[in-house]
């Protein structure tokens, strides 16, 4: 190369890369960019510090990328500002007709308010233990049907789900997520994280594992099971099939010689698990339901649905969404986050004759707010609040704005801010940047689907709030080295 041509890559390259005014060197950038897990991959990064605006370090920071589950700090920082840390979910149990000497002639209904929370492991006192049978919520219902003096339904159990729409896995989630423990459905009534589990016990490489039982319990499911089993230490297994149905096809290999062995896959109709589920309660109790259970999909395509006059007995509360916020950052709950978007959508203003999705509403409500804040929102698209639309488009850019807005500007920033889980120590960076001097330093939430792997949130340095924010897309390989060179740039740049 000679001293022209060497001149001019120098210049592009640094037009390329922003160094910070104090002679940062963007050495370890370089070098980033030309490991060989980043060949043919597109990188978009930004740090700046958050009360002076100061660019530290940027690279292709307006490039519309993929951004996984880094699309979770953009949800849950809206619907901090927007509902307030403090907003509760809201389920109310209702009755229509009249009740006669301890009987309810009509039916009981199970009004959702979209809270995600329901039964989730998540605000167990115990996370680890899974029992669909040890709820809170149930006990609750039959404590206030009790004190109504209701002793029988001459009726049917609804689950009413029509806050939101029908559409509870969005058009652009790829087929290979419907079905699984992480591309659960959010819709106006969730429960048990919308997730059962599977109990296999495996036997000998080779074998096909068969299935024990499910938990919880599900009316009329049905497994095609293709899985083998294998000398391997943990599974590459897929539970996979679509909304409402209840056929799913198992695919892929599990670790041989396993007794108990668990799978995780989403509920097929939560309003109607849910339905199914207080009516079996119900009648273990000695409250006896002569109809079925139900759920307002179901009834509205048979036109039979009725959303007149009906009675409270009690409304159950989630809790506050602070706390929700914080486990849909900490864990990566794409069911929280698509029910927190859904939510924030309420308040869209649906013009007469308009047919909009309640993810679109809530995707309409998002921009708008940030554009409202001076946030350029030109370049992106946005199809959930989790991130598992590999469609949606973020740029480092746009959600270094976001954070440093919380953190300066927003009511709610420190709420939101002590949601982050800290690297090394906590959540789904529990093992990133472990056992360096980042360790617990840095506010991280991290994402990833094939071909991605993105990392936002503050990081200290030299006394400063940087707001950092970093994607990789279609990277060449296995994704645990570029998780390993990203390590390696962070901890050279702070």
């Amino acid at each position: 190369m000679n001293k022209l041509s060497s001149f001019l890559f120098g210049l592009t390259f640094s037009l390329a890369l922003t160094s910070s005014v104090c002679g940062q060197t963007p050495l370890p950038v370089k070098q980033f960019l030309s490991s060989p897990e980043m060949r043919g991959a597109s990188f978009s990064f930004l740090a700046k510090d958050v009360h002076t605006g100061e660019i530290l370090y940027g690279y292709d920071q307006d490039r519309s990328l993929s951004p996984a589950s880094v699309m979770k700090l953009v949800t849950t920082a809206t619907a901090l500002e927007l509902l307030g840390e403090d907003f509760r979910f809201e389920t109310k149990i209702e009755y229509d007709g009249e009740v006669e000497n301890g009987i309810l002639h009509g039916n009981l209904y199970i009004h959702g308010g979209g809270d995600p929370t329901l039964g989730s492991s998540f605000f167990a006192e115990d996370r680890n233990a899974y029992r669909p049978d040890n709820n809170t919520f149930l006990p609750q219902w039959i404590d206030a049907l009790t004190k109504a003096g209701i002793r029988k339904i001459n009726g049917d159990v609804i689950s009413d789900e029509s806050i939101f729409d029908n559409e509870g896995v969005s058009r652009k989630w790829v087929y290979e997520d419907l079905g699984s423990y992480y591309g659960m459905g959010c819709y106006g009534i969730s429960v048990f994280d919308n997730q059962y589990r599977l109990v296999l016990r495996t036997g000998k490489p080779g074998d096909k594992p068969t299935i024990q039982y499910i938990t919880p319990a599900i009316e009329g499911m049905y497994f095609n099971n293709y899985l083998t089993t294998a000398n391997v230490s943990s599974d590459s297994s897929y539970i996979m099939g679509m909304p409402f149905a209840k056929e799913r096809y198992l695919y892929g290999t599990v670790p041989a010689g396993k007794d108990g062995f668990v799978l995780k896959g989403d509920l097929p109709d939560p309003a109607l698990f849910m339905a199914e589920y207080v009516t079996a309660g119900l009648m273990k109790v000695g409250l006896e339901v002569t109809g079925h259970p139900s759920c307002s999909r179901i009834l509205n395509q048979k036109g039979g649905f009725s959303s007149g006059e009906r009675k409270s007995l009690c409304t159950t509360y989630s809790p506050a969404l602070y706390e929700i916020a914080g486990v849909t950052n900490e864990v990566s709950h794409n069911l929280y986050a698509d029910a927190l978007l859904k939510t924030i959508g309420l308040s869209y203003p649906v013009q007469n004759d308009e047919i909009i999705s309640s993810f679109d509403r809530g995707v309409n409500v998002l921009l708008k707010h940030w554009q409202d804040k001076g946030l350029d929102t030109s370049t992106l698209k946005l199809y959930d609040g989790s991130g598992l639309a590999v469609t949606d488009k973020l740029t480092a850019g746009f959600i270094c704005d976001v954070l440093t807005y919380m953190k300066t500007t927003s009511l709610v920033g420190e709420s939101y801010i002590t949601g982050i889980p800290r690297a090394g120590k906590e959540g789904s960076v529990r093992n990133f940047l472990k056992g360096t001097h980042l360790e617990g330093k840095a506010r991280l939430k991290s994402g990833s689907m094939t071909g991605v792997k993105s990392y936002a949130g503050y990081i200290e340095k030299d006394g400063r709030i940087v707001a950092v924010a970093l994607i990789v897309n279609s990277y060449a390989g296995d994704g645990r080295p570029v998780t390993k060179a990203i390590e390696k740039l962070l901890l050279s740049l702070f």
